[in-house]
């Protein structure tokens, strides 16, 4: 039975740059909430934002309501890879991904693991990212097989396992891989050296300071930040003061993005009321990235310290 291309869709924007077990009960809220596509392009791109909220890389939940709305509107997902790219935050992986799962389309979608398999099959040294390109199209080899291209979708997948199972990043189990012998990396005994990777650039270090303030009601003030960039579109605590008011000091949150690392500065306080049209919610739930929960979370400890 084919897979729901809304199904595959959804998995694999979230697995983007994001473990698998991260992504279970994040996938199985959205299922909850969104049970179709039509369901999830109608519905405000604030909630769908809440709804991501934690599990980054904000541009994703941008994107995913703009191609549910774009989808809905065309009545179901294009059939072809050329389609599927014209879609919303839908590039070469996923549009393949789709096709091959959803639509059984003769193509591979190359994630870690398949780029893996293919770099330790083909025993290609060429250093990731420059050796992508040449270990896409030796990946792009493995589809010659003809119960391959019969079945693109259930190949995509048994890669994937495979990767993720037998021919791991450290100690591959070569001894029980199905292609053991016809592995050209395993018979040169280089399996566990490949792909080569470019040593990275030292990350980057940022630092900042937020405030946390909070009335009677355990409400915290927050604001929406700007559609693009960091934390794009996202709730969050203010960066600088909201109004006069007795801070204290809440101690130092760390958070690792992918570009840099940051440390923000916690400032907390709490007043009877928040005014009138503070943009506000229960700090216990507030929809908040996970940087910002960490620091709303240390600075709720310190007021509670306090009193």
């Amino acid at each position: 039975m084919p897979a729901d291309p809304y199904h595959v869709w959804l998995s694999e924007i979230m697995l983007q740059q994001t473990v698998v077990a991260t992504v279970i009960p994040y996938y199985a809220k959205f299922l909850a909430a969104y049970p179709t596509i039509e369901s999830l392009g109608v519905a405000p791109v604030d909630d769908v934002l809440g709804h991501w909220a934690g599990l980054g890389y904000y541009a994703r939940a941008r994107n995913l309501h703009a191609c549910a709305r774009a989808v809905a509107a065309l009545g179901t997902f294009p059939q072809t890879i050329e389609g599927l790219r014209a879609l919303p935050g839908i590039g070469p992986y996923t549009a393949n991904a789709v096709g091959a799962i959803a639509f059984g389309l003769p193509v591979l979608p190359v994630d870690g693991n398949i780029e893996r398999v293919a770099a330790r099959v083909f025993a290609i040294n060429a250093p990731l990212p420059g050796g992508k390109k040449e270990i896409g199209a030796a990946a792009a080899r493995l589809l010659e097989d003809r119960a391959a291209r019969a079945a693109p979708g259930d190949f995509a997948q048994a890669l994937f396992d495979l990767g993720a199972t037998i021919c791991t990043p450290q100690s591959p189990d070569c001894g029980r891989c199905p292609w053991h012998g016809h592995c050209a990396a395993q018979a040169r005994g280089i399996a566990a050296t490949l792909p080569v990777r470019a040593k990275k650039p030292e990350r980057p270090h940022r630092n900042g300071v937020v405030y946390v303030l909070m009335d009677a009601q355990d409400d915290v003030w927050l604001l929406r930040r700007p559609p693009r960039g960091l934390l794009g579109g996202m709730l969050a605590l203010p960066e600088t003061p909201p109004v006069a008011a007795k801070w204290r000091d809440a101690g130092e949150v760390r958070h690792v993005f992918t570009h840099f690392s940051l440390t923000l500065n916690v400032q907390a306080a709490r007043r009877k009321a928040l005014p009138a049209d503070a943009l506000r919610a229960p700090a216990a739930t507030a929809p908040l990235p996970s940087v910002m929960r960490k620091a709303l979370d240390a600075g709720r400890r310190a007021l509670d310290d306090a009193a």
